[in-house]
């Protein structure tokens, strides 16, 4: 259930209920995937989701404060909101804020609430999101661009546990767990004196750094089923799948807006969508004409060599299968074919005629050799 603060402004309150089975095997807190909220889950079985799942899952039942960093679009808001789910204050609120959001005047009032009166229009008193996050998870999005008056009045709150409204005359203690978000390196922005070296180390107890999309081999695929799924749900259109070549332009593409970037693009290819099946001409024109100058039966294992289409097609399916671990199944549901069309093409695939490109270095040892080497290219049957 989501509850929207009283305010024009980006603030978000989640409430979480209690009514999830908490394992803690090993001191790493685990509940089922089936049982975390869907706000909360992260999509991707590549190997650098699985090591940032692993630390979010040592460190959830800890009060320790988190710092994620990572580029826009990588999702740290939707790992803030796994640290909350999967953590004993899972039952309070999760409340977030972006920093950068709200004017600097008022957003000491946000964060710590005012007294009746303390300013202009202050008409009566307001709790601030501190005291509003009590035992739960207060998220400060985008915390570089914290105001470097309203630093030192957050690194008190957090040594001291209390707060003062501003215009107020009494402290009020607060139980929140911080977790605080940047896209930015922090450590240079304390280089640079833009941001307080002491409230850096304060909110640097445990470090998540998200990797970018494209050093997520294999979440592409499916973080792009997902969204296929979820905004034709929301449509009310029958499921759509993915197309072996909108496959090889979406892994392709290195999504320098990260999974935000994704969903956008996935999204505007379901309201192009005339089938049931993802085309090319319905991803956007960056993604579309990404790699065009390319030949589209490049093998995957060697830039120089042209293979026919149909190996083309096993190298991809291979590549697939690899990035997935194996698993036919979920291979096969993400490139859009049953599993069974899947082993047949696997089985069927003819053996590989490759044609060698003519490289300089091909070309010259060509120029060197004996009159019968006539061409720097070779066929292979």
């Amino acid at each position: 259930m989501i509850a929207t603060a009283a305010v024009p402004y980006p603030t978000k309150v989640l409430t979480m209920p209690r009514n999830h089975l908490f394992f803690v095997p090993g001191g790493a807190s685990q509940i089922p995937e089936n049982r975390i909220d869907h706000t909360a889950r992260i999509i991707g079985s590549s190997h650098a989701t699985r090591s940032v799942l692993e630390i979010v899952g040592r460190v959830a039942l800890s009060d320790a404060p988190v710092l994620i960093q990572g580029e826009t679009g990588v999702g740290k808001e939707l790992v803030a909101r796994r640290l909350h789910e999967t953590s004993d204050r899972r039952g309070g609120p999760f409340v977030a804020i972006n920093c950068a959001a709200i004017p600097s005047p008022l957003l000491e009032s946000e964060l710590f609430g005012h007294a009746r009166g303390a300013f202009t229009d202050a008409r009566s008193e307001r709790v601030g999101l501190f005291v509003r996050a009590n035992r739960g998870t207060l998220f400060l999005d985008e915390i570089a661009e914290l105001p470097l008056e309203v630093q030192p009045k957050l690194l008190r709150a957090l040594q001291e546990r209390t707060v003062r409204p501003v215009g107020g005359n009494t402290e009020s203690p607060f139980d929140a767990r911080i977790v605080a978000a940047s896209n930015r390196e922090l450590k240079e922005e304390v280089e640079e004196k833009r941001f307080r070296a002491d409230l850096y180390y304060r909110i640097n107890v445990v470090r998540i750094v998200l990797p970018p999309l494209r050093e997520r081999e294999g979440d592409v695929l499916e973080l792009a089923a997902h969204f296929l799924a979820q905004h034709a749900a929301e449509r009310h259109t029958p499921p759509i799948q993915l197309s072996p070549e909108v496959a090889r332009k979406l892994m392709d593409y290195p999504w320098p807006g990260n999974v935000r970037e994704l969903e956008n693009c996935i999204a505007r290819g379901v309201a192009f969508a005339r089938n049931a099946e993802l085309a090319v001409d319905d991803l956007p024109e960056t993604v579309r004409s990404h790699g065009t100058d390319r030949p589209a039966a490049v093998s995957a294992k060697d830039a120089t060599e042209v293979v026919t289409l149909r190996e083309f097609e096993r190298q991809y399916l291979l590549r697939t299968l690899t990035l997935f671990g194996g698993n036919k199944s979920r291979a096969a549901r993400v490139l859009g074919i049953d599993r069974r069309t899947l082993l047949r093409k696997m089985e069927g695939a003819e053996s590989p005629r490759t044609v060698q490109l003519d490289t300089p270095e091909r070309t010259h040892e060509s120029d060197k050799g004996a009159g019968s080497h006539s061409s720097a290219s070779s066929l292979e049957s």
